[in-house]
Parts: structure tokens; C-alpha cells; sequence
């Protein structure tokens, strides 16, 4: 983001002292707008917003743009996280809770101790704004790597524009992708923005992430994005932010949802689960009919897939991964489309949260998609 300085009339001296006294907590507040699960229209997460009191004049778009150009924004980046992680451990049952950071400052290491003093992230979605401001993921990977191994998950804020975007997303590897407000304003007149999320969500369940609408601000919107099938939702029309927790102001309607025949649910099979490769061999060793040992992190969340012989030899296989209630044509689809030499291997099946939940073969995808 790129906001002009303010002409507001504070001397230089003053601006240091405010960036001060944000980066310390003073007049910081979190406030959390509801996430909506659109096929059921409750409410699953929240998003986490930091909120300020500010001087007569100034704008909270002032103070980002004063922080960046004293190159501070590392500080209140972190201050704002610190307010919104705060009240996390009284977030509602079945919540998940999302966190903004921009890119640029995800290295700093005053970033790097909010993450420290926090050292369990499970159900938090680290939203990476500013999507633009990534010039290499790869620099990224460290940090990114280091947020998923505390159970965090990644989120983006949208697919970016042109192959050098998409090709970010993919290095990023999210497990949610947010549409933002130009995309959904006016969906419900648009054709080609609704055939736009129609490919935005074909392609996020190819690489395994959900998809939210934000920024729904009418009934037409929220109707439209429900009957394209977009999981999650968020906007003033659901429910503006507040404190920690603000409940839907009024019932939403939900839109059945065409039924999709078949999903990987039910052709579920069971593989032993295991936090190391060792583990794996030894299974194989002992239990001749096994076929297949899944391994997974200390999330429960899948790493690899292993037949004896890799896990004698110490190889692993990323296994491709698909949720519980993937379509069965969705996922022969992904199946067969994988190099030739793993195209016969199990697919990994995880619940909505990433956790192992069994895997599925390739010979039941197809004697039931033919069915």
C-alpha cells in the first residue's frame, strides 16, 4: 500500500512520539469482524483488526505511511498483532482466528518474538498482505515455514495479477485465499466477476485452500457468492467488527448447494499415522500386509505418504492432499493428472482444520466415478 503523507499538523518531533507510543501499546485496541461459513451462515472465524486512538487529523492510513517512512512499520506491525492476539484464548469453540502482517516486515525479528511468545498458533491463519510487496517467496520460506510448524496456516489476500502472481501463490503454498472488495462489489450484476470466482475457486481446490469473500455490503452479494459455492464470507452486511466476540446481528439465509454426488468421505480408508520415518519402517517390518503409512507432523497434520520400500530407504513422498468432502471426479481428476510415477499412489484426505483423516485409493476413485 502506498498512502501519501499526511499534511496533518504535526512536527516531526510529534510524529516520533506518536510512532512511540503506538509501538509501546498505548491507544492500541483489537476489534474482530466475523467470518461466516456461508452453507450453514454461522460463524466459524474471525478476523483480527487493530484499531487506534488517534490525534485530531490523522489517519490510521497516516500513521503506516509516517511508520514506513521512518522505516518503523516492523514495530506497529507487531504491536498490532500483539493486540489482536491477546484475546485469542477466549475465541469461541470451532473458531479460527486471522492475523494480517505485511511481507515486507515478516523477517524482522521484533515479528519473529510475537511469534516466540506465541508459540502455539494452532487455528490462526497469518494473512499476508500487500501480495504485490513479495519479490521472492523463497526469501520468505524460513519465516513461513517456522508459522506452519507452530500450526499456523498461511492466507493471502488475493491471487495477485498476471503468471508472476500466480506463480507467488503457489510458492506460498496458503490454505486461504481472501477476495477482496473490488472483486465482490456488484458480483450479483457482473457476469464476468462471477465467472472469475468460479476459476478462483476451481483453482484454490486444486491447491487444497478455502476461498472468503470479503467486503459483502448487500444481500445480493452474500446470495450470490453462497450459490457459487464460496465457503466463507465476510463483510458490514454479516456483521461489522467489535470486541472480542461479536455474534451475527440477524439470521442469514443459506443457499442449498447443488449436490456434488459422491465425495472422498465416503470411500475413506485407513493407513497408519506416524511422526517419524523410523516409525514407518518399523510397521512395515512387523505388520506384512500394511501398504501404506501416512506421516504427519505433531499438528496431525499429513507430511508424506510411505510404501515400505521409502520408508526403508528413508524417502519421502508429497502426497497429494484433499479434503473429506472433495467431490470423488474432483479427485481422480487431481489424481491422474500427477507425474506418472506416483499417479498410482493413495491420496492423502484431511478435515477442515488440515488433519489427517485417512487416505483414499486410486482404484476406489475410479470404480465409483464410473459408477
Amino acid at each position: 500500500m502506498t498512502t501519501p503523507l499526511s499534511a496533518a499538523p504535526l512536527s516531526a518531533e510529534q510524529w516520533s512520539d506518536l510512532l512511540d507510543a503506538v509501538s509501546a501499546g498505548i491507544g492500541v485496541s483489537a476489534a474482530f469482524q466475523p467470518i461466516v461459513d456461508t452453507a450453514r451462515g454461522i460463524v466459524v472465524g474471525y478476523e483480527g483488526l487493530a484499531r487506534f486512538e488517534m490525534p485530531a487529523g490523522i489517519s490510521v492510513e497516516d500513521l503506516f505511511a509516517r511508520a514506513r517512512a521512518a522505516d518503523r512499520s516492523a514495530q506497529i506491525e507487531a504491536r498490532c498483532l500483539r493486540a489482536v492476539l491477546a484475546d485469542r484464548a477466549s475465541i469461541p469453540a470451532n473458531c479460527f482466528l486471522t492475523v494480517n502482517v505485511s511481507p515486507h516486515v515478516l523477517r524482522q525479528d521484533v515479528i519473529r518474538a510475537v511469534w516466540r511468545d506465541h508459540p502455539d498458533l494452532q487455528g490462526v491463519f497469518v494473512e499476508l498482505t500487500e501480495q504485490s510487496a513479495i519479490d521472492s517467496a523463497a526469501d520468505l520460506e524460513p519465516d513461513l515455514d517456522a508459522i506452519r510448524g507452530a500450526g499456523g496456516l498461511i492466507a493471502v489476500d488475493d491471487l495477485g495479477s498476471g503468471y508472476a502472481g500466480l506463480s507467488r501463490l503457489l510458492a506460498l503454498k496458503p490454505a486461504l485465499i481472501k477476495l477482496d472488495r473490488d472483486l465482490i462489489a456488484g458480483i450479483d450484476t457482473d457476469e464476468a466477476k462471477r465467472a472469475l470466482v468460479e476459476m478462483i475457486g476451481t483453482f484454490a481446490g486444486r491447491i487444497d485452500a478455502w476461498v472468503l469473500a470479503e467486503g459483502i455490503e448487500t444481500e445480493a452479494e452474500y446470495d450470490t457468492i453462497t450459490a457459487l459455492g464460496v465457503p466463507l464470507a465476510q463483510g458490514y452486511y454479516l456483521a461489522r467488527p467489535g470486541p472480542a466476540w461479536p455474534a451475527l446481528p440477524k439470521p442469514l439465509r443459506t443457499v442449498a448447494a447443488p449436490q456434488p454426488g459422491p465425495v472422498v468421505r465416503d470411500l475413506l480408508d485407513v493407513a497408519p499415522a506416524v511422526e517419524s520415518v523410523a516409525s514407518a519402517a518399523r510397521i512395515f517390518t512387523e505388520h506384512a500386509g500394511v501398504r501404506t503409512v501416512v506421516l504427519i507432523d505433531h499438528h496431525g497434520r499429513p507430511v508424506s505418504v510411505l510404501d515400505g520400500e521409502s520408508a526403508h530407504l528413508g524417502v519421502t513422498t508429497d502426497a497429494v492432499r484433499v479434503n473429506l468432502d472433495t467431490p470423488v471426479r474432483d479427485a481422480l481428476l487431481r489424481a491422474i493428472t500427477r507425474d506418472s510415477t506416483h499417479r498410482y499412489d493413495p491420496l492423502i484426505v484431511t478435515d477442515n482444520a488440515g488433519r489427517y483423516a485417512g487416505i483414499v485409493r486410486l482404484e476406489r476413485l475410479i470404480t465409483t466415478a464410473v459408477r
